[in-house]
């Protein structure tokens, strides 16, 4: 038991300081300094003592001193705009994490992650990093297609790689550090009748629009990146909804929906685009190959997938924007009764054990995720060192065809 007042005496561990260093070495404070900072004025023997006891105390630097000092801060920024409750039972970011942290552990660098509710507050937070020199650079992950964050982070000077994708330059970021007006973007098409966003009450013949996306910039690797600010490490997007498509027609479907992730992320546009250039290429009727968006979250991926089965010629394939959802797609046509593949194909596009031990095994795109993760690791590192700003394609993933797809039945 704890003995009385003994709590009230307890006092939280204070961080230790230069001058705890400099009572325990023996030394003063500026041999202290000179000691830690690799600076003459101190021999060999007092250096590595004071380096002992410093290491001895757990001290260490100051992230704002190192700042003043001009050293860096050996740490990037992650921030994730996205509801909270979808990156719990999403791979994607995980893997995608592992991947960032290997190349940067290598060298010694942390990871500062951070979960905001808005784009807004997102942008807030990397003026108050880059003020403070927490960071040293920013890895800039989903992309929109109107996306005020290369142009913020252009005027602080804050070294960043987009992840993910061409960025469509958008309105300056809000706040005192906002800079003057965005380059143009690539022009949008027009809405398209054909395609409803999740809430809406018809899955093949909706009440309303869904908003207008943007085409991909570029499906070739460029020397140059799509947005002139900022170096961008992307994937396909436009490639892998090509192969999904060439797979689902040759078996025969001509009914796909498309349940895809949140409105207004770039790979989001990308992957609608996609569709709708190869509906067209094949002639598809476009109230039958469209796509809806969601959260990204089982509950909307389940919901979506409810709707669709309910209309009057539900579709006999769906593509699911992840594991998640499709697992969750193929729960519901299970309690309905119908039989995956046999009166309904399912297509995830990423693929993880969850695809994996699912009955039927789930059909789906095979990336290196982490992999992904690496090259935008060493893409922002390259910028650091003094490298060009360039556009860098990684790995083209490949789709692997399991026991949830299969020819449709007749009709």
């Amino acid at each position: 038991m704890t003995a009385p007042g003994e709590a009230a005496r307890r006092k939280p561990a204070r961080r230790p300081t230069i001058k705890d260093i400099a009572r325990r070495a023996g030394v003063s404070e500026s041999a202290v300094s000179f000691a830690l900072n690799d600076r003459p004025g101190v021999s060999q023997d007092t250096r590595a003592r004071v380096r002992r006891v410093a290491e001895e105390l757990g001290w260490q630097a100051n992230s704002a001193a190192r700042a003043l000092s001009g050293e860096r801060a050996g740490a990037m920024g992650l921030v994730l705009a996205r509801p909270a409750q979808t990156l719990g039972v999403e791979s994607f970011f995980l893997q995608l994490v592992s991947g960032i942290q290997e190349v940067l552990s290598a060298r010694q660098i942390a990871l500062l992650f951070q979960v905001v509710e808005d784009l807004d507050t997102e942008c807030a937070l990397y003026r108050r990093w880059w003020a403070e020199r927490r960071v040293d650079g920013v890895l800039v992950v989903d992309p929109r297609t109107d996306d005020p964050r290369p142009e913020l982070l252009a005027a602080l000077g804050l070294p960043a790689v987009v992840v993910g994708g061409p960025a469509a330059p958008g309105p300056a970021a809000p706040g005192p550090a906002a800079p003057g007006p965005a380059a143009p973007g690539p022009a949008a098409p027009g809405p398209d009748p054909a395609e409803p966003s999740a809430g809406e009450p018809s899955a093949t013949e909706p009440a309303t629009t869904e908003p207008a996306v943007t085409e991909p910039a570029t499906t070739e690797p460029s020397a140059t990146p799509p947005h002139p600010l900022l170096s961008t490490v992307w994937a396909d997007d436009a490639k892998a909804m090509a192969r999904i498509l060439d797979h689902l027609y040759g078996l025969g479907h001509r009914r796909i929906v498309h349940i895809a992730g949140l409105p207004g992320l770039a790979h989001t546009a990308r992957r609608i685009q996609s569709l709708r250039t190869e509906a067209d290429r094949r002639g598809l009727d476009r109230r039958q190959v469209h796509s809806v968006t969601t959260d990204y979250s089982d509950a909307e991926g389940a919901e979506a997938t409810r709707r669709l089965l309910d209309a009057a010629r539900p579709p006999t394939a769906i593509v699911y924007d992840n594991d998640v959802m499709a697992v969750a797609g193929a729960s519901v046509a299970a309690e309905r009764g119908i039989p995956v593949p046999g009166a309904l194909s399912i297509v995830a596009w990423d693929d993880s054990a969850l695809c994996r031990v699912t009955h039927p095994r789930l059909t789906a795109l095979v990336r290196d995720t982490p992999g992904f993760g690496r090259l935008a690791a060493q893409e922002l590192l390259a910028v650091l060192d003094g490298g060009p700003l360039r556009t860098v394609q990684g790995e083209l993933p490949h789709l692997e065809a399991r026991e949830s797809t299969a020819t449709p039945p007749p009709g």
